[in-house]
């Protein structure tokens, strides 16, 4: 239980400069290269802002999706929590009572008696 909590931390974490990087783009394509004089052009060798954005937010969204998959992994190797199907082990079906059922009969009615009286 403690490895989940590790990826949990690790998840919000993750998710968190999702979120931040985001948020700091533009849709329209402006966002923080826009800021910084609006040229778009390679400036002393270093690339666009824009570029960086967008690898930053497929990278966080990669690491996103593995620290998921991961965690999940690590749920289900608890000593307890193996699948008997998945060991290859028989299940015992439970034991089922073969014992016919009586049909009720529906109990007689007496209201005619106390109409009648």
């Amino acid at each position: 239980m403690m490895t989940f909590s590790i990826f949990l931390v690790l998840i919000i974490i993750v998710a968190f400069l999702l979120v931040l990087v985001i948020m700091v783009q533009n849709p329209k394509g402006g966002g923080l290269s826009s800021t910084f004089g609006g040229n778009t052009q390679v400036v002393g060798g270093v690339k666009k802002t824009g570029d960086f954005l967008d690898k930053s937010t497929w990278t966080l969204a990669t690491i996103l999706i593995a620290l998921i998959l991961l965690s999940n992994l690590s749920l289900k190797s608890g000593p307890n929590s193996g699948s008997k199907l998945l060991e290859g082990q028989e299940i015992e079906a439970p034991a089922q009572d073969n014992t016919p059922v009586e049909a009720e009969t529906p109990a007689s009615s007496t209201t005619t008696d106390t109409i009648a009286q």
